[in-house]
């Protein structure tokens, strides 16, 4: 049975009268996306017509979900409502604070040790708020909600920006800074731009090497990292019902990099499937009596262009195996076309590593189809060239998979089976082969290979791959490998080539599992003590954000110009910093210690303008702080891309800085700076960027004026006394204002609750 079967009913028995009057008010067919939008408002029946991009609307989520890294810093702010307990169904997931290095028992039983007082910490506000737990080596986020959470027509927040796997399963999943998802914890209403909408039609069907994973790598290369920015992707037509359910899971997963609020499908008989197997036919019933209201109309279907803001078709029969990469999900190549663009850019041809998992692919058939490329390699008398690295996405997979004997297969191949969790997806990755930055390829089926990413190495060029992909270029060794036209040499010495990977798309036996890791909270936890040690270097409770006041924006000083890309990583880094997400002061350490300067090109190497010297951006920011002088951070397009990391925007607010400038930003980060209280502005002329120099101080001429829909004009003067004028842009609404004006949005959560 589903967990939260009564709340999935109530909003199946809302439905259709909501998207019916939705209908009504907007005057025309409607697409899945707006019906779930729709028949999720805060007010509960609409009465308006939103305008896409434009109006900003409070959404009434029906869960939440967070992983261990993240759900330090948002159940530490929870702490602060006021609350007894959680106003909607939400669980916590450790899943981030697991390393990967020498395999599941070893990784897991360490990271027991290392992070026992996280663990703990997180299990205890679990019972005592009402918060579902589950433990250490219980799964990935994304693929134990896909298997226990998810439900077509539904709409969830997580506090990870790949909570967008859930649309898998005909939901509207949204990636969320942790302060996002305490308004909800605490019975507010979340607020949302109404996204625009994008649709995808799918035609034809998948065959041979072609797998899910490339219809999101060719997405990527068509709408680039931002090109989703704003929007919802809608899959649509014959070839997305030809998909099945997890490997929707994986091409809404990856969505997350191109920016889009996220993407979904319309339920389906491969969703029914899935929710059948994984035990819930109570929810596979009740979707089943409103079907037709759990997919887009028919006649936005028949007729896209008219419906979507932009329409984008993909002939799945056609489609070719695409790997991405180095540096930039969206950097896609045809396989066949790999080995001349690589000679070309001087890339690695030796491939020393296939990692294949992560929240991406990492379900049942994710396993079968890379398993039937290893025992091939085994029939076949191949010995792999490159080391092999296998993250399960939940314990019921692993289980089943070890049932079935699909992982002996690829320890038959010699490769190591790390804990479920996120492993080198996130940075959680010793490697023993490489030291320092030393250049070098590897290939994996996660969804990010930004710089750094997976195993702190800048020279480590990663490419992104369905799992059969991983699999065949990892035993070849050859980043220039094409298994569907080169051959290899055997331990015989005998040409042989691959043959295409199969798959099973649910196993024939059914999943099975001895121990799923999931802990109900205590029904009261009122009595439940929740401990934070003083002289914690991993916990820290919260301190209020002081209201940034309009005279400390005069004399604001530069603390760094970004330069080019400048992502969540770069902000604030994951890998060994992980240990510190729950202690705002040590974690604050790391910030932007990654981002370029753009006057030398050197990380954590900025002017200190107090004394002309060069130090750590952290170290010169803390000298500002104790001065009590606030700063600006100017970056450059698409800043904050990434992950929903919070503490890309906690960390800067907690250490002084008062505003971010930048050309344009990666939404949820946007959004992260305003729940802060910081200023997040864009150039009104992108070119003024240019104007901005290392010895400059910034002037907020009108600040007292800030208001919706009106620019900013900010006073630029240089070191030689010279000045210069620029407007800058802000989103801003009357309410994200207030937040500003009380310090941030829990202060005036808090206010409101007094």
């Amino acid at each position: 049975m589903a967990f939260d079967i009564d709340m999935i009913k109530k909003v199946y028995s809302q439905m259709a009268e909501r998207v019916d009057k939705a209908r009504e008010i907007t005057g025309k067919p409607l697409t899945l996306s707006e019906k779930i939008l729709y028949s999720h408002l805060w007010d509960g029946n609409p009465n308006k017509a939103f305008q896409r991009g434009k109006d900003y609307v409070d959404f009434a989520p029906d869960r939440i979900a967070c992983q261990d890294a993240t759900a330090q810093m948002a159940l530490l702010q929870f702490m602060q409502a006021g609350k007894k307990t959680v106003a909607v169904p939400t669980t916590v997931h450790c899943d981030h604070l697991i390393q990967a290095k020498q395999g599941a028992a070893p990784d897991l039983k360490r990271a027991n040790e290392t992070s026992n007082e996280v663990f703990d910490f997180l299990e205890s506000v679990s019972n005592k708020y009402g918060i579902g737990f589950w433990k250490p080596g219980a799964g990935i986020i994304h693929q134990v909600v896909l298997e226990n959470y998810a439900f077509p027509g539904g709409m969830m927040i997580g506090t990870d920006s790949h909570t967008v796997n859930a649309g898998g399963l005909g939901m509207v999943a949204i990636g969320v800074g942790g302060a996002d998802a305490v308004d909800v914890m605490a019975g507010m209403a979340w607020e949302l731009k109404f996204p625009k909408l994008i649709g995808v039609k799918l035609t034809g069907e998948l065959n041979g090497w072609t797998a899910s994973k490339d219809v999101i790598l060719k997405v990527a290369g068509i709408l680039t990292v931002k090109g989703g920015t704003g929007a919802i992707v809608e899959y649509f037509g014959p070839g997305a019902k030809n998909l099945s359910c997890t490997g929707k899971g994986t091409i809404c997963n990856m969505g997350a990099e191109i920016g889009a609020t996220t993407s979904t499908f319309g339920y389906d008989d491969a969703m029914e499937r899935f929710l059948r197997a994984t035990d819930r036919e109570d929810i596979a019933d009740e979707a089943n009596k409103i079907r037709e209201y759990l997919t887009g109309d028919d006649e936005v279907y028949a007729n896209p262009e008219k419906y979507f803001d932009q329409v984008i078709e993909i002939n799945l029969s056609t489609l070719r195996p695409h790997l991405n990469g180095p540096f930039t999900p969206d950097l896609a190549t045809p396989v066949g076309e790999l080995g001349e663009k690589a000679k070309k850019n001087d890339w690695p041809i030796k491939v020393d590593w296939g990692l294949i998992g992560s929240c991406t692919n990492s379900s049942y058939e994710d396993l079968t189809r890379a398993a039937s490329i290893a025992q091939q390699a085994i029939d076949k008398k191949l010995k792999p060239k490159s080391d092999f690295g296998i993250n399960p996405g939940s314990e019921q997979i692993r289980f089943t998979a070890e049932r079935d004997g699909l992982l002996n297969v690829f320890e038959n191949l010699g490769a190591t089976i790390f804990t479920n969790a996120c492993g080198p997806c996130i940075g959680q990755w010793d490697r023993s082969d490489r030291k320092g930055d030393e250049k070098n390829t590897i290939v994996h089926s996660f969804n990010r290979n930004f710089s750094k990413r997976a195993d702190g190495n800048p020279n480590t060029h990663a490419f992104v791959g369905s799992p059969e992909m991983v699999a065949a270029i990892a035993i070849s060794g050859r980043l220039d490998f094409d298994p569907m036209n080169d051959t290899l040499l055997n331990e015989d010495g005998q040409e042989v080539k691959l043959d295409e990977p199969r798959g099973l798309e649910l196993p024939p036996k059914g999943f099975e599992v001895d121990d799923n890791g999931y802990l109900a909270p205590r029904e009261d936890g009122s009595s439940v003590e929740v401990k934070v040690a003083k002289d914690s270097e991993r916990l820290q409770l919260l301190e209020p954000f002081v209201p940034i006041k309009d005279s400390n924006l005069q004399g604001v000083k530069l603390l760094i110009k970004a330069f080019g890309k400048c992502t969540t990583d770069h902000i604030s880094m994951a890998g060994p910093w992980l240990r510190y997400r729950g202690h705002l002061d040590n974690i604050a350490n790391n910030t932007l210690i990654g981002a370029v300067n753009a006057f030398n090109k050197k990380t954590n190497f900025v002017k200190n303008q107090l004394t002309g010297e060069y130090g750590g951006v952290p170290d010169v920011q803390r000298e500002y702080k104790a001065k009590g002088i606030k700063t600006i951070v100017v970056g450059d397009h698409n800043y904050g891309e990434g992950s929903s990391r919070e503490h890309a925007a906690m960390q800067p607010r907690f250490l002084g800085v008062a505003a971010v400038l930048v050309k344009s930003f990666a939404r949820i980060h946007e959004t992260n700076l305003k729940k802060q209280g910081m200023l997040g502005l864009t150039f009104a002329n992108e070119a003024d960027y240019d104007l901005i120099q290392e010895d400059d101080t910034f002037n907020f001429v009108d600040i007292a004026d800030f208001s919706e829909n009106k620019p900013l004009t900010i006073e630029i003067v240089h070191k030689d006394g010279s000045k210069n004028t620029i407007k800058v842009n802000h989103t801003y609404n009357d309410a994200q204002i207030k937040w500003y004006r009380e310090g941030s949005a829990l202060n005036l959560i808090k206010k409101q609750n007094a």
